[in-house]
C-alpha cells in the first residue's frame, strides 16, 4: 500500500520490472475530471519528467485563451501506479500543471492549489502536517437513461435492488429480497446483492495503492461505500481521484453503472463524502486536548468555527452541483444546521467516537462527491486556518436529533444553515473570499463562480421539471 516509486530512477525501474508499454499522464480540471495522455513507454525520457509535458490549455474549461494556450504537465513520478484495467501493461502518473508565462505552478490547477494551501499552513506556523478522510459513498445501477430536450426531459434509473423492481419480470425469476427505501444498512446475501463487486472494487483499490480498511452496504437502495485509510492532504485528493476511477471501472465493466451523483433517488439517501480532518505539529495532534467536549482543543474549535463563519462560500466549492442541495435536507443523515455534536450524524459536524490522540479529529459531513477534491479541502482547510487565526468560536455543541428541529426553533437558536441553492453559496462565494485569498487568486475565484452560474446554475433554473407540471400544469 502507498507509493510503489519514490525518484525518477526507481519509475524507469518499475516500469521496466513491470514490462510497461505505455504512460498514462493525468491531471484534473476545476470540476475535478480527470484528463489523460498516453504515452509510449520508449518516447518517455528522463528529461521530460523534469521538464513537463506541453499540451492545450485553451481545450480545458475554464482555463487559458487560445491565444496563451501553451501549458505544461509537471508529472510528480511518487504517485506512479499500474493500471489495473487495461489491456497493454500501463502506468499512470498524477500531474500537476505549470504556467509557463509566469514560471510558476499554475492558479488554476486544483493540486496545484492544494500544494499552495499546505505550504500557506506551514508558513504561518499553525502545522506542519494536515490529514484528511475523506468517505465517498456511490450507488450501483443497472442501468441509467436520461434525456434533455427542448419539449421533453426526464431521467431513468434502475436496479434489481430497487424497491421498484418489486414485481418486475427477470429471467430466472424475481427472487424478491431487497432493502427497500431507506433500509439498506448492512444487509446480508440475499439482500445485499453487491458483495462481490464491492470486494472486486476493495481488492482493486488496493492494487493501485490504497489501503483498504471495509466496505459495505449504505443506507440506500443500491447504495455502498468503501472506507479508505486517511492521508495528508494531497494523498487523500489524489485517493479520492483512484477511488472514484476504480469504482466506476470495476462496474462498468461488470455490466453496471456506478455514480457518486449526490441524489439520484427521490424520498431516499444520498451520497455524500463526509471529510475527517485534523492539524498536527511536531508529531502532536493540535485537535486533540483531553477530557474537553469530544476530547476538542480550543484549536480545533476555533477551526470550526472558521469552517462554519464561511459555510457558504466553503460549500461552493465542497458542494459545487445545483443537485448537491436536494441531498441537503433534513432526515437523510445529510445535514444542514452549521453546528457540532459529538457522535450526532445530524449536525453538519460530528466529531467521532475515539480514544485518545490519534483518533481526535472533526469530520464535516455536507460535502459530496461532485467537488473537485483539492478544491474542496483546500477551501475547508483555508476557512479552518482563518477561523484558528481570529478565534472565531462555532456554534454547539448541540446533542439533540437536529432533524427534528422546526425552521422556528432553528430560527429562535440563531443557528447559520448551509446554503439552500448552489445559487446561494457561490453568491456566499462572491461576498466572501478574502479568507482564500492567501491561496486563491481572484482571477480564478472569478473563473470558478462565473463558469459554475454558465454551466449549473442557469441551465437549472431555466428548466421546467416534471415535478412542475404535476403541480402547475392545471392551474
Amino acid at each position: 500500500m502507498g507509493k510503489f516509486v519514490n525518484n525518477t530512477d526507481e519509475f524507469y525501474k518499475y516500469c521496466e520490472e513491470n514490462e510497461v508499454e505505455f504512460v498514462d499522464f493525468r491531471f484534473t480540471d476545476i470540476k475535478g475530471a480527470w484528463h489523460h495522455i498516453t504515452y509510449r513507454m520508449s518516447a518517455v525520457e528522463a528529461s521530460m519528467i523534469d521538464s513537463g509535458l506541453p499540451f492545450d490549455g485553451s481545450s480545458i474549461d475554464a482555463w487559458q485563451p487560445i491565444e496563451k494556450s501553451d501549458m505544461i504537465l509537471k508529472p510528480d513520478v511518487e504517485t506512479a501506479f499500474l493500471d489495473p484495467f487495461t489491456a497493454d501493461s500501463t502506468i499512470i502518473v498524477i500531474c500537476d500543471v505549470y504556467d509557463i508565462y509566469k514560471n510558476e505552478l499554475y492558479a488554476k490547477c486544483p493540486r496545484s492549489i492544494a500544494k499552495k494551501t499546505l505550504a500557506h499552513m506551514e508558513e504561518i506556523g499553525v502545522g506542519d502536517a494536515a490529514y484528511f478522510g475523506p468517505e465517498n459513498e456511490f450507488f450501483i445501477f443497472d442501468d441509467v437513461k436520461f434525456r434533455d430536450d427542448v419539449n421533453s426531459s426526464y431521467f431513468r434509473v434502475d436496479s434489481q435492488e430497487g424497491a421498484w423492481s418489486r414485481d418486475t419480470e427477470y429471467e430466472g425469476g424475481n427472487m424478491g429480497h431487497r432493502p427497500g427505501t431507506k433500509g439498506g444498512y448492512f444487509p446480508v446475501m440475499p439482500t445485499d446483492s453487491m458483495v462481490d463487486l464491492r470486494a472486486e472494487m476493495m481488492l482493486l483499490l488496493e492494487e493501485v495503492g490504497l489501503e483498504v480498511m471495509l466496505g459495505h452496504h449504505e443506507v440506500a437502495q443500491a447504495q455502498g461505500e468503501i472506507g479508505i485509510k486517511f492521508g495528508t492532504l494531497i494523498e487523500a485528493a489524489d485517493n479520492v481521484q483512484k477511488y472514484k476511477y476504480v469504482v466506476k471501472m470495476v462496474a462498468h465493466l461488470n455490466g453496471k453503472t456506478a455514480t457518486f451523483m449526490p441524489k439520484p433517488l427521490v424520498g431516499d439517501n444520498g451520497n455524500g463524502m463526509h471529510v475527517h480532518q485534523s492539524i498536527w505539529k511536531n508529531g502532536k495532534n493540535l485537535f486533540y486536548k483531553e477530557g474537553e467536549y469530544g476530547n476538542l482543543s480550543e484549536t480545533a474549535l476555533h477551526y470550526l468555527g472558521g469552517i462554519f463563519k464561511h459555510a457558504r462560500a466553503v460549500s461552493a466549492f465542497t458542494n459545487p452541483s445545483t443537485n448537491s442541495y436536494k441531498r441537503l435536507l433534513p432526515g437523510f443523515e445529510a445535514p444542514s444546521i452549521l453546528t457540532y455534536s459529538s457522535q450526532n450524524r445530524s449536525a453538519a459536524c460530528r466529531i467521532p467516537y475515539g480514544a485518545g490522540e490519534m483518533a481526535t479529529r472533526i469530520e464535516t459531513r455536507f460535502p459530496d462527491s461532485t467537488a473537485c477534491p483539492y478544491l474542496a479541502f483546500s477551501a475547508l482547510m483555508l476557512a479552518g486556518l482563518d477561523g484558528i487565526k481570529n478565534k472565531d468560536i462555532p456554534a454547539g455543541p448541540m446533542d439533540i436529533d437536529l432533524f427534528e428541529l422546526s425552521l422556528d426553533e432553528i430560527r429562535e437558536k440563531n443557528i447559520a444553515q448551509m446554503p439552500h441553492t448552489l445559487r446561494e453559496a457561490l453568491e456566499g462565494l462572491i461576498a466572501d473570499n478574502d479568507f482564500l485569498k492567501p491561496v486563491f487568486t481572484q482571477e480564478f475565484i472569478d473563473t470558478y463562480q462565473h463558469y459554475q452560474f454558465e454551466r449549473q446554475v442557469w441551465p437549472d433554473e431555466g428548466r421546467p421539471t416534471a415535478y412542475e407540471f404535476i403541480s402547475t400544469y392545471s392551474c
